[in-house]
């Protein structure tokens, strides 16, 4: 008999007992470990107010949302975390109702489960919830009862060969597939399936082929038609990789010991990486999904800690990531739940609770691997000031001159509906070392592309909070033809963009030629923005939350005052001050500039404040 099937079995054996893995105390790690002993203490927040939240029926209900979501039983797994943690026996009895919830309202008798009970019958959720349960099992088993065991265990072989029939490479977006790789390894293992492990290997194998050519971005966020669009990009979305694909690969290569899986996906995690910014948020300004970006991630994924806390030992810089993300969701948690980005609390908006369960899903999946996680102080790569770095594959640079991070966008791939993430040249980020985030891009018409997993906006003031010229349907922002071109010296770095007037359908207004320039410098970023539109405004709507003061100088000078600084804009032309509005992507406030001449110079700076 070969070692890899005497191994097989073995561990047949012991996922038969329901101890795929040693029990491993959730106390068991490092004292001095900052990231675990942080996501240790926010799934210990999360997971009481999940507890305090559960109806008499088992489901959790959504303070946001007024509904009990269809994955709330993604809460199963750090449920029984808690319960190993407090020996509390509340977090069990949860567990049971929770899951008699989820059979009750959620399964499907061809072994899926949906993702909302009489809402959305989308089964690509099986996945998900396959692995909670799983490794609820393979961690927690000794917390439940034989027969609670064994009834998971048929309900999970049902859900296996749901997937195992049914999931293809090409089956929904590519985070579905690659996630199902890990879920159908996993379960073959612990359920002594051998056909489930070959089918996910199969994926995990097909997967290696929806890389970029020049970036290594995972790619498939949108399926579109061609792949490669006009400006020869591929459908990219940070969020999606950075906390589900990625994680899910990185899971699927150490539980089959796959190097060359392994390989790849820590070369893109590099890649990923590049996109974070010193604060922990990540800048997904430009992805084909960004309907869902909340600044720290994505509204419905897990979390990026698995994939960069576990691998911290092939990069330092890899516990960074996952570190400073923990700590900005910890900055965003208020009332004991995660909100969906860092300005919802100052605008009254509740949160949603699905971003509690499925971060505290990954934040347990990190802990329960504590000794693998190894600590270090390296710095991100965007913590250098590198000058520009190009990304071909996404049409998109990233800029980092002396304090001041930006980010300029002509990418040209759309998701499902038209008006998504900003194109056109935008300035789809500008963050400052002592301020924070100035100018951040929202969607161009925020909409409820999925408003199961979204929350609707009913300011009627509501408008997008990215840079542009706007008049009517028409924006710059929506061009998905606008060119790019940059020029570095050692004094400065300039962006000259060309855009047009566009709707969401690409048809041009009237008059439609635009053209925008961003200059960074040491001290200042300069955009000057031109139309031949006489009835088009520049808008400038700058970061700003409410309690933040505001002092018009003059009809074409003002300042914000920031807990690091004091963000001073001035123009040559009169700016009017709207009020503030909020957007939900990425979760912030902001006070919108409005300029309305057609040739507009802006020079933004950050000053020290003084008492």
């Amino acid at each position: 008999m070969s070692t890899s099937r005497r191994g097989f079995l073995k561990l047949s054996a012991l996922g038969s007992t329901g101890l795929l893995l040693p029990h491993l105390p959730a106390f068991a790690m490092p004292a001095d470990n900052e990231l675990l002993t942080l996501s240790d203490k926010l799934v210990r927040q999360w997971g009481a107010k999940l507890l305090a939240l559960q109806e008499n029926n088992g489901g959790i209900k959504c303070p946001a949302c007024d509904t009990v979501h269809g994955r709330c039983g993604d809460a199963i797994y750090p449920l029984l975390y808690m319960a190993d943690k407090t020996g509390d026996k509340k977090y069990v009895d949860a567990v049971h109702r929770l899951y008699d919830w989820m059979e009750e309202m959620v399964s499907q008798s061809d072994g899926s489960w949906i993702n909302e009970a009489k809402v959305n019958n989308w089964k690509g959720i099986t996945v998900f919830t396959s692995v909670t349960l799983v490794e609820s099992l393979i961690h927690f088993g000794h917390l439940l009862d034989k027969q609670t065991i064994e009834k998971w265990k048929v309900r999970l072989l049902k859900a296996g060969e749901y997937v195992y029939n049914t999931f293809s490479i090409n089956f929904g977006n590519i985070n579905y597939p690659v996630s199902a790789s890990y879920a159908l390894c996993l379960l073959g293992k612990y359920l002594n399936q051998p056909h489930f492990i070959e089918k996910g290997k199969t994926l995990a194998h097909e997967a290696m082929a929806s890389f970029t050519p020049k970036d290594h971005f995972l790619f498939g966020e949108g399926k579109p038609v061609p792949m490669v669009s006009a400006k020869g990009c591929y459908a990219v979305d940070l969020g999606y990789n950075v906390e589900e694909s990625l994680p899910s690969m990185i899971l699927y290569a150490k539980l089959m010991n796959d190097t060359e899986v392994l390989n790849k996906a820590i070369q893109s995690m590099k890649t990923h990486m590049e996109f974070m910014l010193p604060d922990g948020g990540w800048d997904n300004s430009w992805g084909t999904r960004n309907f869902k970006w909340t600044w720290w991630g994505s509204r419905t994924s897990d979390g990026c800690q698995p994939a960069y806390g576990l691998m911290a030992d092939r990069d330092p810089a890899f516990y960074t990531v996952a570190l400073r993300n923990t700590r900005l969701l910890a900055q965003c948690t208020h009332n004991d739940l995660l909100h969906g980005g860092p300005h919802y609390v100052q605008h009254g908006i509740l949160p949603c609770v699905n971003h509690s369960m499925a971060h505290s899903k990954a934040l347990v999946t990190l802990l329960m691997s504590a000794k693998e996680v190894k600590s270090s102080t390296a710095r991100l790569p965007r913590e250098s000031a590198y000058g520009v770095k190009a990304f071909p594959d996404i049409y998109t640079w990233l800029v980092a001159k002396n304090k001041w991070r930006g980010t300029v966008t002509g990418y040209d791939q759309e998701y499902v509906m038209k008006g998504g993430h900003a194109s056109g040249g935008a300035l789809s980020l500008l963050w400052h070392e002592n301020a924070g985030t100035i100018l951040v891009a929202s969607m161009n018409r925020y909409q409820l592309q999925e408003a199961i997993n979204m929350q609707p906006d009913k300011d009627p003031r509501s408008m997008s909070i990215t840079p542009r010229f706007e008049v009517d349907n028409f924006r710059n922002v929506n061009d998905l033809k606008a060119t790019v071109t940059v020029t570095q010296t050692s004094e400065q770095i300039v962006f000259n963009t060309l855009s047009s007037l566009v709707d969401e359908n690409q048809s041009p207004a009237p008059v439609a030629a635009c053209e925008t320039s961003y200059t960074f410098s040491k001290d200042t970023v300069l955009i000057h923005a031109t139309t031949k539109n006489e009835q088009a405004s520049y808008f400038l709507p700058v970061v700003s939350t409410n309690d933040e003061k505001v002092s018009i100088l003059s009809d074409n000078k003002i300042e914000i005052r920031k807990k690091g600084g004091i963000v001073r804009i001035e123009a040559n032309a009169p700016m009017k001050v709207l009020e503030r509005v909020f957007n939900f992507v990425p979760g912030m406030e902001a006070l919108p500039l409005q300029f309305s001449a057609r040739d507009v110079q802006i020079k933004i700076t950050v000053v020290q404040a003084t008492s």
